[in-house]
């Protein structure tokens, strides 16, 4: 009977061990979980890996989020960044592994002033010595929570595209059609992510002042290129002679843009579009 017993109690000794072993390891709650406990980014560039699926949101979150206007904050942890020099800074969150949305404030609870918000990443204008405190959250706008793998880049913004444009002082008409071709060069740099460009033209004809508006996407890679828009006038024809045109360009980065403007008087000549 004695030994029974033992091995009754051995049997559910070993049982127990048996079942803590197999039991799945639970994800631990970020440290960085709430405002309290941000981590701090020593210096810049800098990057974190980290598992969000047991962080938690809290009263922080919504008052980040009044400002922005966030679908759903889910899942937050916190960063303070210190500037080291008057720069611009972007916080990238775009390669984490669920839709991670980005805030940057100053202040504390019960007084953040948010600088910039947005999903997948955030930049702002910084101060040299000023402290910003960076949340990130899963905004749900793929559909679902709680977080995942988040990856984090803190650095430096990015300068805006390189963008040269030219105007010609001189450009075609057609006495059929009446349109205006105007023609120039443009330049934009490789690292634009976009860019357009788009004139307006008046002429005074008689008593009317006609005007027209065209436009023309842009190929970016560094090669200065030539460019034509053919502007058709909104309420007459154009003819040979004095014109005024606008020209409008913009090239945008991952964060900046870079943008010309040109005020010109041009003259329209010849026939034909060839």
């Amino acid at each position: 009977m004695k030994l029974s017993q033992r091995l009754a109690a051995g049997l559910a000794a070993a049982l127990a061990v048996t079942a803590l072993a197999g039991s799945p390891a639970l994800a631990a709650v970020p440290s960085n979980d709430g405002y309290s406990g941000a981590e701090v980014v020593g210096g810049v560039p800098f990057s974190a890996s980290l598992d969000t699926t047991d962080a938690t949101t809290d009263a922080d979150d919504d008052e980040m989020n009044v400002p922005c206007g966030a679908p759903a904050m889910d899942a937050s942890v916190w960063y303070s960044f210190t500037a080291g020099a008057d720069e611009a800074y972007l916080a990238d969150a775009s390669a984490s592994d669920y839709s991670a949305g980005v805030f940057v404030a100053t202040g504390s609870p019960g007084s953040f002033e948010v600088l910039a918000c947005g999903p997948g990443g955030a930049a702002w204008q910084a101060a040299a010595g000023e402290t910003y405190v960076i949340l990130v959250i899963d905004d749900q706008s793929d559909g679902g929570g709680n977080g995942g793998q988040l990856e984090l880049t803190i650095d430096v913004a990015p300068p805006p595209p390189a963008l040269e444009v030219t105007v010609n002082s001189t450009a075609r008409f057609d006495s059929k059609t009446g349109s205006a071709i105007l023609s120039g060069t443009i330049m934009c740099g490789e690292e634009a992510a976009g860019a357009f460009l788009e004139a307006q033209l008046t002429q005074r004809v008689g008593r009317i002042l006609i005007r027209g508006f065209g436009g023309t996407d842009v190929t970016c890679d560094g090669t200065t290129r030539p460019w034509t828009i053919e502007v058709l006038g909104d309420n007459g024809l154009f003819k040979g002679g004095k014109s005024a045109t606008v020209t409008f360009a913009a090239a945008c980065g991952l964060v900046f843009c870079s943008e010309y403007f040109d005020e010109s008087t041009i003259q329209l000549k010849g026939k034909g579009k060839g």
